[in-house]
């Protein structure tokens, strides 16, 4: 048994001090539930203290409450009859080693909505996801938001304190259900659109594997040809005398330099990525980037659908929870993920705030919202569907996307076949160009 001390709110709206024995925090937080007390902060000092749960608020104690007795663990949603965790799938979290995966916070979203709908509170529903979390990184994380909510915060505040794991926007959402009272539904919706998330990302990484494979290889085949090839005719260039073709200079040129200074090349690259990931972190070089890669002729038009698709399933999956129109404008604007994007749906949000429709406050957008698009959310608007439209929008941009996706794909591969032919083709001519000025010495 361990002594906890604890605050907490009572029916009166007082605090109330005590101190109690538990054999864990969560059995603690039962007793004090069982008191009708509404826990703010529970800590354990360390030392042991015998005596029962006593309450203290304004300085005058009140009578001992007994403690509650233990519950049957089999009633516990996924327990046993013997109080071990159970075998059901859809209560493992799942385990990615040290790090929680987009999968692993999926899983905990959609569990934790259902335990939410089935009336379970939210400090329990916490510590089950904790309980039965197989990640140890997933049970430390969901313990801190659990102790965060139990010491008075709210869930979206607890888990703001951890970015690297709820993004702004899930948070945003969570906000929103909070204040809405639809926190259950909200998190099945959050789901739902981490569900769609992984889809439409899975897609992309598919289409730019082979791709990407193909510049590697190309890559792979320059330096061996620069580095092993080339030496083998430069032994014979030495000795031939006559003046070598400008081509096979810079050639024979970049693989000195290469095979001497390789090293320091690629110190150089890393160096040179380093400081351009930083500047490409911080605000004026991020948005410098993403104005070049928006105006891209070829993934300017895709990243625009992609970040299109995003906000109307967003915003449409607020709407279709009950968050009023601004406040999910708010949220479905940094789903974006565009920096350059998000102002200029900022710049919209603020006339909608003035009370002009949706569509033609979009308007200004044209570089996410065609002139067709436009009207169709005018249309959605007017008849009190923009919620069902959106989300069609969102699967009609995602299914074009995907076929776009395809079409570039299909022409990236002959592309790249076609670099590394020509990084092969310029180093044998080069090559092959001084016999032939031999042979005209010769003769």
């Amino acid at each position: 048994m361990a002594s906890f001390n604890y605050r907490a709110l009572q029916p009166n709206g007082s605090v109330a001090e005590g101190q109690l024995d538990a054999g864990n925090r969560a059995e603690a937080l039962r007793q004090i539930e069982a008191l009708g007390l509404r826990p703010i902060r529970v800590v354990e000092p360390g030392g042991s203290a015998a005596g029962s749960a006593t309450l203290r608020p304004q300085g005058k104690a009140l009578k001992p409450a007994p403690k509650p007795a233990p519950k049957d663990a089999s009633k516990e949603p996924g327990r046993d009859a013997k109080g071990a965790a159970s075998a059901n799938p859809a209560f493992n979290l799942g385990s990615s080693g040290g790090r929680i995966t987009p999968r692993i916070l999926e899983n905990f979203t959609r569990l934790l909505a259902s335990l939410l709908s089935a009336g379970v509170p939210l400090s329990r529903a916490l510590i089950i996801l904790n309980r039965e979390a197989a990640n140890p990184a997933a049970g430390a994380q969901w313990r801190q938001v659990h102790d965060l909510v139990v010491d008075g915060l709210s869930l979206a505040d607890a888990m703001a304190r951890s970015p690297a794991t709820f993004p702004k926007v899930y948070v945003a959402m969570v906000e929103a259900g909070e204040a809405g009272g639809f926190l259950e539904v909200v998190l099945n919706q959050i789901a739902d659109f981490q569900a769609r998330e992984k889809e439409m990302r899975g897609k992309v990484m598919t289409a730019l594997l082979y791709p990407t494979i193909l510049l590697v290889l190309a890559l792979g085949v320059l330096v061996f040809l620069l580095v092993f090839f080339i030496p083998r005719f430069q032994t014979i260039f030495t000795g031939f005398g006559a003046k070598l073709p400008l081509l096979t200079q810079i050639i024979v040129g970049t693989s000195e330099v290469m095979r001497s200074y390789g090293l320091f090349v690629v110190l150089a690259l890393v160096i040179a990525g380093f400081f351009l990931r930083a500047w490409l972190v911080s605000v004026p070089g991020r948005r410098a980037w993403e104005g070049v890669i928006i105006r891209a002729p070829v993934v300017g038009p895709l990243i625009a659908q992609f970040a299109m698709s995003r906000f109307c399933r967003m915003l449409g999956t607020l709407l279709g929870a009950g968050v009023p129109l601004i406040n999910s404008l708010n949220v479905a604007r940094r789903s974006i993920g565009n920096q350059i994007l998000v102002d200029a749906v900022s710049n919209s949000i603020e006339r909608v705030k003035e009370g002009k429709p949706l569509g033609p406050s979009l308007g200004d957008c044209r570089i996410l919202f065609s002139g067709a698009t436009l009207e169709m959310i005018s249309v959605a608007e007017e008849s009190g569907r923009l919620d069902h439209e959106l989300v069609r929008l969102a699967n009609t941009t995602e299914h074009d996307l995907d076929g776009q996706l395809k079409t570039a794909v299909a022409l990236a591969e002959p592309l790249m076949l076609f670099l590394i032919a020509s990084f092969v083709g310029v180093i044998f001519i080069g090559m092959v160009m001084p016999i032939f000025s031999l042979q005209e010495h010769i003769k």
